[in-house]
């Protein structure tokens, strides 16, 4: 797929969720790079410079985009020769997607052991950390149980319940709204993450702050599986995380509803650190209040804008 179709798939959520649509824009810088032919390298780079703007303005939101693409670029200014740079642009896009890839499996393999035999666990949307941590604990022999949230108004809840229903996983679907009725009986929540901040709070689809906070008044612990590459350099810096909003024919369809009556739907909100219990990477399992030091260590030659 070329540029353009992958940042229209982005854009229609054909291409959903933070690791795969990091993963879709390396590949397609690294696609540009072998299918072109440049006759200098000031005209690569422009097409790189024009493709990167395309690909970002797919998600602006989505830090997860910017710092895959941020990776795949790197470097590439030092080059001098087109040959040199369209070699960078492969490999670095091969790199990213490879390394995003066995992420996922470490966080499985981490997560996995802070579920116990017999555990019942909670999870939102269609994160694929959160999912691998259960599929490897179901792997692994432990007895679990799973309540999975509908997730609207696009219900990726759906991917979710077939994936790990595929799996041999015993899980149940709820309605976004049972998840306070559920979570008596849930021992652990484990959610992904789209965005995370300097100080540790957590950028994710909306209804993800409401499970936080029904699992913080019920005291079961809440744990997020995200990749390092989901840090936010730019929140550092002051940046705020600007959450997404949709069209409203998402939530109600045409003539439902007065012309008079506002619909907000927003992708994402935020959970605080504070209601966070931990943060399962792909270097262990971390404290909200680390996540400047690994965003130093990840992210320190990255250039800020």
């Amino acid at each position: 797929m070329s540029v353009d179709d992958i940042a229209a798939a982005i854009k229609s959520m054909e291409i959903r969720g933070a690791g795969r649509i990091a993963r879709a824009a390396a590949a397609a810088i690294g696609d540009l790079a072998r299918s072109r032919e440049w006759n200098d390298i000031s005209s690569l780079m422009r097409d790189v410079s024009d493709s990167k703007a395309k690909l970002i303005g797919s998600r602006p939101t989505a830090v997860s985009l910017l710092n895959g693409i941020q990776f795949t670029l790197r470097g590439l200014n030092g080059c001098t020769t087109v040959d040199d740079a369209r070699k960078l642009l492969i490999r670095n896009s091969e790199e990213f997607i490879m390394s995003s890839n066995m992420a996922v499996e470490r966080i499985g393999l981490i997560g996995s052991r802070r579920i116990k035999d017999g555990a019942v666990i909670m999870t939102h949307c269609n994160s694929s950390a959160a999912i691998a941590c259960i599929k490897e604990a179901h792997r692994s022999g432990k007895r679990i149980k799973v309540y999975a949230t509908e997730s609207r108004p696009w219900r990726q809840g759906i991917l979710t319940v077939n994936e790990l229903a595929e799996a041999g996983v015993d899980v149940t679907l709820i309605i976004d709204g049972a998840v306070r009725s559920v979570m008596k009986y849930t021992d652990i929540v484990m959610v992904g993450a789209d965005t995370i901040t300097s100080n540790g709070a957590v950028i994710n689809k909306i209804g993800t702050s409401q499970l936080a906070l029904a699992a913080h008044e019920a005291r079961v612990p809440f744990v997020v599986c995200s990749e390092t590459y989901k840090i936010s350099p730019q929140t550092l810096f002051g940046d705020m995380v600007t959450i997404e909003e949709r069209d409203t024919s998402e939530i109600v369809r045409k003539g439902e509803i007065p012309d008079t009556v506002k619909v907000f739907n927003p992708v994402f909100d935020s959970t605080p650190a504070r209601y966070i219990d931990g943060i399962v990477t792909e270097i262990g399992i971390v404290s909200p209040g680390s996540v400047y030091e690994i965003m130093v260590k990840q992210f320190g030659d990255i250039e800020f804008k």
